[in-house]
């Protein structure tokens, strides 16, 4: 299967992404692994004519927006984010209207009308300075509640504060921290920003994904917990094999970023199948916010 899968995507001339907590096999086949925002830039900047996104719907969604020029294929179509379904457009404009309309900071982790009715996004790694960038002095942020109580512990603006989470990161307790430093007492404790304030609290860094994978191999510990999806442990490992990467708990599984196997990428391939593309309606205003992040330069 996997030679079959290279050979469609050199035919169809077309590119793998894969998102850092997909199966391994996934990751091995891909031509670009990392964070979701960062991958969709990148396939953004290559001449492919097909994007084959091995992720969720969101990161689809972003490919398309960044990319509608592209076909973009999500292998396995109901692959979607809990998070992201926690907030729908008609909610959001009321949310916006009844606190007077404070500048909407949304957080990629979204679906593609949430971003269209948005003043910019922003990823886990770039949140506090997106948030400090606007000159308003309030801001209202979605989805993720834990990611926004981290960018306002971090500037002197009002955030308003979305009940969306991951239920994954948001379940991360201070006792599983607790018991995963009592297993590996010399690792440094790396935690995602979508885990909650308390689990933040205890954390040696904070950073995404890609950003875990940036520390490992710039700090001088040997050992690491890692206070995110499971699935990273795989890539991060990959990377620095001379390292050791730990799961804070096996509850940090996300079961729609497994749905994805090797027969439905090259079933995708083979038939076009799972195509994602945003309404040209939808995606003029999305791409505004999204570029707006982008030309920060964070």
């Amino acid at each position: 299967m996997k030679e079959r899968i290279r050979e469609l995507v050199k035919e169809l001339n077309a590119i793998i992404l894969a998102h850092n907590y997909q199966p391994p096999e996934i990751q091995d086949i891909a031509d670009l692994c990392g964070d979701s925002l960062e991958l969709s830039i990148r396939a953004s900047q290559t001449d492919a004519d097909i994007i084959v996104f091995c992720g969720v719907m969101f990161m689809a969604e972003t490919a398309s927006i960044l990319s509608p020029e592209k076909t973009v294929l999500l292998p396995v179509h109901d692959a979607g984010c809990p998070m992201a379904d926690m907030v729908e457009p008609g909610a959001l404009k009321a949310k916006k209207e009844a606190l007077g309309n404070p500048p909407v900071v949304t957080y990629v982790n979204s679906t593609a009308a949430v971003k269209a009715l948005s003043d910019i996004c922003c990823t886990s790694a770039n949140v506090i300075d997106v948030v400090n960038s606007l000159d308003e002095n309030e801001v209202l942020m979605t989805p993720d509640k834990n990611l926004a109580q981290y960018a306002a512990a971090h500037t002197d603006k009002t955030v308003h504060i979305w009940d969306g989470y991951c239920p994954f990161h948001n379940n991360l307790t201070r006792e599983d921290v607790l018991q995963a430093k009592a297993r590996h007492p010399q690792a440094l404790f790396v935690a995602h920003p979508e885990c909650p304030p308390e689990v933040l609290e205890m954390a040696d860094a904070i950073r995404s994904t890609s950003g875990m994978i940036r520390f490992a191999g710039e700090s001088d510990a040997a050992s690491f917990i890692l206070g995110t999806e499971v699935g990273l442990l795989y890539p991060i490992s990959k990377a620095y094999p001379d390292k050791q990467f730990y799961e804070t708990s096996d509850k940090m599984f996300c079961t729609d970023m497994k749905k994805i196997g090797l027969k439905d990428v090259l079933n995708s391939l083979d038939t076009l199948s799972g195509k994602v593309k945003v309404p040209e309606e939808i995606r003029k205003d999305a791409i505004r916010p999204v570029q707006r992040m982008i030309d920060l330069k964070l």
